[in-house]
């Protein structure tokens, strides 16, 4: 049975643990810390917004070029800029100053994840598509569940400054892991087999990678709204510390992280469409909570059910991913998609939770959440298991 490349994984899993831990330790601490300096929810959405709206920007043209040159050159320099990013951060304390880094940190992360993915995708055995995804995916959930933990344990005992120089620590650790560990780019699988990537209009009239890439941009919306103005609602409403706001924003994180490898092995033995459904309806009902939530432990519950809802999802929906990368040998470009998807959910979700806050109540941005949630659960389904089959790219 043909077996996926341990070293490779292994780099690219703590390349991408490594980067996400250093990313997340600033996550719960923006938003406070431009609330601070007197941003408007407006701004605040500019800040995390602005991120998801360069990178959305260079997605594709990243994703298709990794088809065609290979992928080290592209996460390598990633990693570096991050690196370069997390110290001017350091240096620059005002609102514009933080809009214009979490845009450039938006276009290093276009040649990060998406590319990284599309090289695990394509190393990946036929029939292991959601335990392998489900594993890799796992760097990714530590870092995003220990960064925001230790990024409030950093500010509370040192500095909101010491905790953007843990930032800059972990980029630099996770740039020389992928580029003194990954093989050199002759050695790809997109050198060795000679790629024929499927050409973009098919791409985006493919029924399978539509209903995906809908699926996960409505719950990105969610994690943009949460991730976003969580902070802010707990800060404002219950005058809760920057450490008990990190452990909600590390509790969804973990438990979707903690679920992704025994979800990615059932992923592999179950119809896939049936479990991101399952968990579509139980994030639903994780955002509608957290808009109900009467403090600390009625949003902790609820991040938990969101974390549950994320990890019965996720893995079946990327494992779907592979499968259509694989098949129009275009794995870059489709996880690119998916990462477009991902980005849009975050601007679309941060911008309307910042829009509610400054024009009705922030509350009221969970319940809309919610609802946007149902819809695109309902959409992924119809296009699943009802839509119209994609004509070959030899029709198209």
């Amino acid at each position: 049975m043909e077996r996926i490349d341990k070293k490779i994984f292994t780099a690219l899993f703590f390349s991408l643990f490594a980067s996400v831990t250093g990313v997340g330790i600033v996550v719960p601490l923006l938003p406070v810390y431009a609330h601070s300096l007197g941003a408007t929810g407006l701004y605040i959405a500019l800040i995390f917004g602005g991120f998801s709206l360069t990178r959305t920007l260079f997605l594709p043209w990243f994703g298709k070029l990794s088809d065609r040159k290979g992928r080290k050159p592209f996460i390598a320099s990633g990693l570096f800029a991050y690196f370069v990013i997390s110290v001017a951060f350091i240096f620059f304390q005002d609102i514009k100053g933080l809009i214009l880094l979490r845009a450039i940190q938006g276009i290093a992360s276009a040649m990060i994840m998406p590319v990284a993915q599309a090289y695990i995708g394509e190393i990946t055995p036929k029939g292991k598509e959601g335990i392998s995804m489900g594993i890799f995916h796992v760097s990714v959930f530590m870092g995003l569940s220990i960064g925001p933990l230790l990024g409030g344990v950093i500010k509370d005992y040192y500095s909101l400054q010491a905790a953007f120089g843990a930032m800059a620590a972990m980029s630099l650790a996770a740039f020389c892991l992928s580029f003194f560990l990954l093989p050199p780019t002759r050695e790809e699988n997109t050198a060795l087999r000679a790629y024929q990537p499927a050409r973009w209009g098919f791409l985006l009239t493919d029924r399978d990678i539509v209903s995906i890439s809908s699926f996960r941009f409505v719950y990105t919306t969610c994690i943009g709204i949460i991730w976003g103005f969580l902070p802010v609602y707990g800060d404002m409403k219950f005058a809760l510390s920057s450490s008990s706001i990190g452990i909600l924003v590390v509790l969804g994180v973990s438990v979707s992280g903690l679920m992704h490898i025994p979800m990615g092995a059932v992923a592999d033995r179950m119809d896939k469409r049936l479990l991101v459904i399952v968990g579509g309806v139980i994030t639903l009902l994780a955002i509608l909570r957290v808009g109900m939530a009467d403090g600390f432990w009625g949003l902790f519950g609820a991040n938990i059910i969101f974390g549950i809802g994320g990890g019965i999802s996720m893995p079946a929906l990327m494992a779907l991913a592979v499968i259509s990368g694989n098949k129009t040998e275009s794995m870059g470009s489709v996880m690119a998609l998916i990462t477009v998807a991902h980005s849009l959910g975050m601007l679309f979700g941060s911008f309307l939770a910042g829009m509610v806050m400054d024009i009705f109540k922030l509350q009221y941005a969970f319940y809309l959440g919610a609802f946007i949630m149902g819809a695109g659960t309902l959409m992924f389904a119809v296009g699943m298991f009802f839509g119209q089959p994609a004509v070959a790219e030899s029709e198209f």
